[in-house]
This record gives structure tokens, C-alpha cells and sequence, in this order.
């Protein structure tokens, strides 16, 4: 059973629901991301999505978009972000998660990067614009290193979409909360809901809620429908506020313990 099935099994054993944190890769910089992932893992996260910076990031909105270009202008890249996750595996045995666009992937090699993340201690490749075939054949890849190909599905997605989507998928199923790109909203659409009651018609697959999910409020109601909340611009927001300060890690604690019901 894969790191990520596991954390979800145990959750569904114990009767608890999952939290899945979201942090741009090397922002501030890559020392400072591998101690906010190891302190995310503490606080109890569920799995963690680690986002490849990519300077054309169509499905986020300005915080996760400034985060990236403050990554980009450091130097990181996808072997650095392998580096990273090699050390985290000296610590932590939390599910890791590339969260990347298609481009970064194709131009490091499709087949070279299942076997580098594989070899790192990755768990799974989340992909926000790959579709169709271009996703049934990067998940066989993926498959042969025994990674998950987690697959984003929208309230726009149609039932025929979903069933296409959740064939190839596996670790857990990301629904986006709503229409538009990401960033905090002061409450979860009714539209999630429906979309988490839609996939479960077409897989067992987890489903795990994000886009917007900013509050304690908020993460509570999405527990009660989905099997896990993602936050993502509401973390790395804090730690921009924090990054000039020096008190990265004891803020991103305070934070998320704010989050966590």
C-alpha cells in the first residue's frame, strides 16, 4: 500500500479527515522549505503538496503566482526539488505530492522524472493541465515507479469528464472548489459539495477539497462532505508575511494551528 493510501485508511479507520497543506517549492528559499515541510508533517498533515515554480501558472491566483517567481528567481528547479524531498525522507515519512504544470514535466522527460521522484521519495505527481490521453499515458508511466497521478476534476467538468478523469487517477481525487484560479474565499460554494457527490458515482478514490480554503470555518465545512481539506494560498501567504521577520516556522505553526479544528 502506497504512503498515500495509507494516511488516507488510517484516517478512515479512526474516523478523521485529512489536512493537505500546500508550499511552493524553495520559497523563500530551499533550506527554509525543508524545515516548513518538516513542520507541516508535525502539525499532522495528511499528505503534502509541494509546488514546482513555473513562470506561466494559469490556475493560481497573485499569491501562489508571486511565490513561484520568488522560487524561479532562486534557482529552483525540479532536480533541486528531488534534492529537497531526499533529504525530507531522512525525517519524515509524510506523502509528498508534486503539484506542477505539464510543461516543467515534458521538458524534464516524462520517464526520467518517474524514476527520479520515485527514487526521491515522492508519492505522487499532481498535474493541473493534463488531460485525456496525455493523462492516461503519464499515468502508466508514473505506475511503472508505483507513483500516483493525482487529477484535478472543476464544477465545469461533466459527469463523462469526471468518469474519464478518475479512470487514470489514483492516491486521491483534488476537486476544485469552484470556477477561477486559486486564492482565499470568505466561504466554500455550494458547487463543491455536488462536485464531491458527482465523483464518488465514478471512484473510491479519496476526495480531497481545495481552491480557496482559507479558515477554520471553512475547513470544518469541507469535512463534512469531502474526506480532506487543501490549503494552499493561505499558507503561503503567511509565510511571505513572515519571511522578512526570521519567524517563518513559529508563525506557520501558530497558523495552522488556527486551521485545524
Amino acid at each position: 500500500m502506497s504512503r498515500i493510501a495509507a494516511e488516507f485508511e488510517k484516517l478512515k479507520r479512526e474516523g478523521r479527515k485529512g489536512f493537505i497543506p500546500f508550499v511552493t517549492a524553495g520559497d523563500p528559499e530551499l533550506d527554509l522549505s525543508y524545515e516548513i515541510v518538516l513542520k507541516l508533517a508535525e502539525t499532522g498533515a495528511t499528505v503534502i503538496e509541494l509546488g514546482v515554480p513555473f513562470s506561466d501558472p494559469m490556475a493560481d491566483g497573485p499569491t501562489i503566482q508571486m511565490s513561484s517567481q520568488r522560487s524561479l528567481q532562486k534557482g529552483t528547479n525540479l532536480s533541486r526539488i528531488f534534492d529537497l524531498v531526499e533529504r525530507l525522507r531522512e525525517k519524515t515519512e509524510v506523502p509528498i505530492v508534486l503539484f506542477s504544470y505539464l510543461n516543467p514535466l515534458l521538458q524534464f522527460g516524462l520517464h526520467k522524472l518517474s524514476e527520479k521522484a520515485a527514487n526521491a521519495g515522492i508519492d505522487g505527481i499532481l498535474v493541473t493541465d493534463v488531460i485525456d490521453e496525455e493523462a492516461k499515458k503519464f499515468s502508466d508511466i508514473l505506475r511503472v515507479n508505483d507513483l500516483d497521478l493525482i487529477s484535478l476534476v472543476a464544477p465545469t467538468s461533466t459527469d463523462e469528464r469526471i468518469e474519464k478523469i478518475t479512470s487514470v487517477s489514483s492516491g486521491f481525487i483534488y476537486a476544485v472548489s469552484r470556477a477561477g484560479v486559486t486564492g482565499a474565499q470568505k466561504d466554500v460554494s455550494s458547487t463543491a459539495e455536488n462536485l464531491v457527490g458527482r465523483v464518488r458515482k465514478f471512484t473510491d478514490l479519496p476526495v480531497a477539497v481545495g481552491f480557496g480554503i482559507s479558515t477554520r470555518q471553512q475547513v470544518e465545512k469541507v469535512w463534512g462532505f469531502a474526506d480532506a481539506a487543501v490549503v494552499g494560498s493561505a499558507i503561503v501567504a503567511d509565510i511571505e508575511r513572515s519571511r522578512d521577520s526570521g519567524n517563518v516556522i513559529a508563525n506557520l505553526e501558530s497558523f495552522v494551528a488556527t486551521l485545524l479544528p
